[in-house]
């Protein structure tokens, strides 16, 4: 039986970044992970390969779609699909390996297998060949992350019918892919594929996509998806999907009841959502017990079991890498003994279509079923010098002060590179700026970020550039 101060126990960027600041503080740490590669969904078939595509999308659309051509550059590009996979997998290959260097320079040390707890302080790791191995640990923080949500009356077989991860590698265009889910997911993949040449058809329950995001940006980025040739059906639900060797057939309804149709695609994407991943954890050993949903109740990263301790996705808040990547440094500060915290009201979200989503603290329907008083201030990229030159106007910057004190309640971006440009409201907001301190702040001439200051300046009815 092997000691450790710390088992870790998944391998994505909760459980990595768990082991590596464990390593970092001098704890005996191990990370138990039974992928052939460590960094989980997040680097291994999620944010990282969908990048990967979403970038080579990007330019073969610009290429072949007539930007180019505007800007004066002639081309006839060629779709090598087989290549931009290939490209993918090199990049994912080589941040996971970036890993696994990581984890040796900090002293973690992997354990290939899959563990599961086995009563107090104890970790039991079955490999690939059935050989179990057992773990003592003083701590052990659950990571394991999450799974694709199943839909009920739609049967992943990852054929026809497609996981995330399956939509990541498929081996031709399709001509129609229908997309179930109208949020991040869904709407990246069907951005891939629709700039490679597909019909793609977004089906959503809801009578808006993306739940959760402020509703003027939300609606901004369907008005542009549209025109970019994706298609919506808004309050509608599938209610069964039937393969055949060459797609589907699907029966879809109105969410509020009436009259069904039928959809006919050659592949259909299934993205719904995530869930915990918490089955077969043995999490009865310890006297632990998830909720209807799969998730595990913490209070400031603990378990209601001594020495467990839960981060990411398998426990409350946004499923994000970043947020996991967060709680893992608190969690870890705090097994050594050091004080730490995660401030939820500035995780950022982003959605990386095109135009990009980012979005930190409060929306203004939030704010409205709060009864707290504001004031919004919005410039648009049409007004914005860099975006203007570079062809990519569309969008806006959306700054949300409070009416009294003028403290950022809220940013809401939708735009060119605005992933990259929302860290800058993150930081303000981490200090309590107020919409005044970015207004009266020189940003660098020509660049998008002058959007941002320029909203702040029009939450005093300021701007000067629009």
């Amino acid at each position: 039986m092997s000691s450790y101060d710390v088992v870790v126990i998944g391998g994505g960027p909760g459980g990595y970044n768990a082991a590596i600041r464990a390593g970092q503080l001098g704890l005996k740490v191990a990370c138990v992970e039974g992928r052939a590669t460590l960094g989980g969904t997040c680097l291994n078939v999620g944010c990282m390969p969908s990048k990967a595509l979403l970038h080579a999308s990007e330019l073969y659309e610009a290429a072949s779609g007539g930007e180019f051509a505007t800007l004066g550059i002639e081309v006839k590009p060629q779709l090598n699909l087989a290549q931009m996979m290939k490209q993918k997998g090199d990049s994912v290959t080589a941040l996971t390996k970036g890993i696994e260097f990581l984890f040796r320079k900090h002293k973690a040390e992997w354990i290939k297998g899959w563990g599961r707890i086995d009563g107090p302080g104890k970790v039991v790791v079955t490999a690939a060949d059935g050989t179990e191995q057992i773990l003592q640990a003083k701590d052990i923080v659950i990571a394991t992350g999450s799974e694709p949500s199943p839909l009920p009356g739609v049967e992943i077989d990852n054929r026809r019918i497609l996981d995330s991860t399956s939509a990541l590698s498929l081996p031709e265009v399709p001509k129609h892919l229908v997309v179930i889910g109208a949020g991040v997911i869904g709407l990246e993949l069907g951005s891939v594929w629709r700039r490679l040449g597909s019909q793609v058809t977004v089906v959503e329950f809801l009578d808006r996509i993306c739940p959760g995001l402020d509703a003027e940006t939300a609606k901004t980025l369907q008005r542009s998806l549209s025109k970019q040739g994706m298609h919506f059906k808004l309050g509608s639900k599938v209610t069964s999907a039937k393969p055949s060797t060459s797609g589907v057939t699907l029966s879809i309804e109105p969410a509020a009841g009436g009259q069904a149709e039928t959809l006919e695609a050659d592949y259909v994407l299934v993205a719904i959502g995530r869930r915990p991943y918490t089955q077969g954890l043995g999490l009865e050993t310890v006297g632990l017990a998830t909720d209807k949903r799969g998730m595990l109740a913490n209070e400031r990263h603990r378990s209601g079991a001594p020495g467990v301790w839960v981060i990411g996705d398998v426990t409350s808040g946004l499923m994000l890498a970043h947020k996991a990547e967060d709680e893992a440094i608190v969690c870890i500060e705090q097994i050594a003994g050091k004080a730490g915290e995660v401030n939820y009201n500035l995780i950022p979200s982003v959605i990386y279509t095109k135009p990009e989503v980012a979005s930190v603290g409060k929306s203004e329907e939030q704010l409205k079923v709060e009864g707290r008083a504001y004031k919004v201030g919005k410039f648009p990229f049409t007004a914005n010098s860099r975006a203007k030159i570079n062809h990519e106007t569309e969008g806006f910057a959306k700054v949300i002060a409070d009416e009294r004190t003028d403290e950022v309640l809220g940013v809401h971006l939708i735009g060119p590179s605005v992933s990259e440009m929302i860290g800058e409201y993150c930081v303000a907001m981490e200090f309590s700026a107020s919409a005044e301190d970015i207004a009266l702040t020189c940003h660098p001439h020509p660049t998008r970020s002058e959007a941002l200051r320029q909203a702040a300046m029009d939450v005093h009815g300021e701007a000067m550039q629009s």
